[in-house]
């Protein structure tokens, strides 16, 4: 848990990672995706400085349900030319070809 986090938070961060435990996660997987819960919930009420996220979504997300901001830094970390030019849609394609 980071140092940031209120009560409230870290809470909510057991809670979660808690009930994914029981369905079946890894405890390590229980942890990321409480923590990415608990901060993207942060980041909405205005608690930390970033108002987006830094981060490139979740890998197990399909690409279309990213936000546009998570693309950006996918395409960002794969040095994908031209991609503050682009369209969501364009930055999918980008990144599908990337990958390829």
């Amino acid at each position: 848990m980071p140092d940031a986090w209120s009560d409230k938070a870290e809470r909510q961060y057991q809670h979660i990672k808690k009930n994914l435990v029981n369905e079946g996660k890894t405890a390590s997987e229980a942890e990321e995706i409480a923590a990415r819960t608990v901060n993207k919930q942060r980041r909405e009420e205005g608690q930390t400085e970033n108002q987006t996220t830094q981060g490139t979504g979740n890998p197990n997300t399909l690409l279309e349900e990213r936000t546009f901001q998570e693309l950006y830094n996918r395409a960002q970390e794969l040095d994908i030319d031209q991609r503050s030019n682009m369209t969501k849609d364009e930055l999918v394609k980008a990144i599908r070809d990337a990958n390829a």
